[in-house]
């Protein structure tokens, strides 16, 4: 009975380990085939990439027939405008620049390699094309980024976003209602045509019209970017170009309430300035007042107005022309008050005169000399004086007697022609004043008209400019 017991249970503990052996089995298989599952996606990708770099050369062009050029396809996306700088001709901007070629060293089956179709590599170990923009003039601002992707058919993609500081021909002349048509012309530095040919990535009409990057809440807007691929003809070879112009266009609503809307302010208040009579102090003062208010108005202005040393903003020219113009008003009415008052000595002048010329038709006779008192008083009232001394002088020896009877009547005339010299006097200044007075105001409508005719052919301009802005 002992003995039956004790097979059973060795019999038991057989079973047990049997059972402990296959759990333990199957838990080794479990983990061996995880391990597996797990193990061939890391090795796979790292034995493709030591695949393609093992024996690759980034120093030489990536054909297996050194004849077959490299096409390299381009693609531009304007992400903004950052600046436009008419002064020094710069246009700064932000694009997302992508490129795309084949190296033909670089391909795989993906089935071998357990169905990888892309991955990415380190730029610095492959070869690039040296494709630059012609229009730099500063160093351009962008990310590194070190990876490019590359495909099983050995096409490889790198994207670029970049800050470009380009030349570019920028004109002032229709401020604030200014188009810019700046160009970026990418080409390779060294590899002429036949090794490096460029093309477009996406067709042209795509990338004209596409705007979808574009930060649309700037004082520039986005027109279109129309490009077109050519061939440069030098002595060293030919070398292909792409190249994108870049339309932009200026928002005016800013500077149309800041500058344009006061200077028509300005302009109208000198305009109403010829109303007043020309021969008014206030006049003066008044278009001193408008002048002063000019040029402030100008030095405040001249820090928003684009200033080239090709082409002056219209609404500068104007300025300068209107300025120019207050001035001659300005000077005109000074002029004339100046010489309404200097009229004034030469009509005492006249009345002295006409006192000696009196005097002397009055004591002309045998032995006087009626010149005597022009000779010593020449427009001084000296000489009235002179003139009665001698009067009275008269009446002495022989002559008394006549003289004494002639005196009253001799008196009266002197006084006749004296009053008569003075009216023609007085006559001949206010002669005089209303001659002035009258080239003055025809002066005056001339430089009104002058002035309205440059108002209205400013404002013509700027509303076609307006309208040709709307336009496009």
């Amino acid at each position: 009975m002992v003995g039956a017991l004790d097979k059973a249970r060795c019999a038991d503990d057989e079973m047990a380990a049997v059972f402990m052996s296959l759990f333990l089995l199957n838990l080794l298989v479990s983990g061996s085939s995880n391990t597996d599952a797990q193990r061939p996606r890391n090795s796979t990708l790292h034995r493709l990439t030591r695949h393609l770099l093992l024996n690759y050369s980034k120093g030489v062009r990536p054909v297996r027939n050194w004849s077959t050029a490299t096409t390299v396809y381009l693609d531009l996306f304007v992400h903004a405008v950052l600046d436009v700088n008419t002064q020094n001709q710069k246009l700064t901007t932000s694009i997302w620049f992508r490129q795309m070629w084949k190296d033909e060293f670089l391909t795989w089956n993906s089935s071998l390699y357990d169905g990888i179709r892309e991955i990415s590599l380190p730029l610095s170990t492959l070869w690039s094309p040296d494709i630059v923009i012609n229009e730099f003039v500063d160093v351009s601002r962008s990310p590194d980024l070190p990876y490019v992707y590359v495909n099983a058919a050995g096409m490889i993609k790198n994207y670029k976003p970049m800050q470009v500081v380009s030349a570019c021909s920028l004109e002032a002349y229709a401020f604030p209602f200014d188009t810019q048509n700046c160009s970026l012309t990418f080409s390779s530095i060294l590899h002429t045509v036949e090794d490096v040919d460029l093309t477009f990535w996406r067709s042209r009409e795509d990338i004209k019209n596409d705007k979808t990057l574009f930060l649309d809440d700037g004082e520039w807007e986005l027109l279109s970017v129309p490009s077109h691929p050519r061939v440069l003809h030098m002595e060293t070879g030919r070398f292909a170009q792409i190249q994108f112009n870049v339309v932009i266009r200026r928002r005016p609503l800013l500077y149309v309430v800041s500058l344009l809307i006061p200077s028509l302010f300005l302009m109208v208040i000198d305009l109403a300035s010829f109303y007043l009579p020309p021969n008014c102090g206030t006049r003066i003062t008044f278009k001193t007042s408008v002048l002063v208010g000019y040029t402030v108005f100008k030095v405040n202005m001249s820090d928003k107005l684009p200033g080239t040393a090709v082409s002056t903003p219209l609404i500068g020219v104007f300025f300068t022309v209107c300025m120019a113009l207050l001035v001659l008003s300005l000077s005109k009415s000074i002029l004339l008050v100046k010489f309404l008052h200097l009229g004034e000595d030469p009509v005492r002048e006249r009345l002295f005169f006409s006192c000696w010329v009196s005097s002397a038709i009055v004591g002309g006779g045998p032995g006087e000399r009626p010149q005597a008192p022009r000779r010593q008083a020449d427009g001084d009232i000296a000489g009235l004086l002179l003139c009665g001394e001698e009067e009275e002088g008269k009446g002495e020896g022989p002559w008394k007697v006549t003289s004494a009877r002639k005196a009253p009547m001799e008196k009266i005339l002197a006084e006749l022609l004296l009053i008569s010299s003075q009216l023609r006097a007085l006559d001949w200044a206010s002669r005089l004043e209303v001659n002035w007075l009258t080239l003055s105001y025809r002066l005056d409508r001339l430089l009104f008209w002058v002035y309205v005719l440059t108002l209205g052919v400013y404002a013509v301009t700027l509303c076609s400019l307006w309208v040709v802005w709307s336009a496009q």
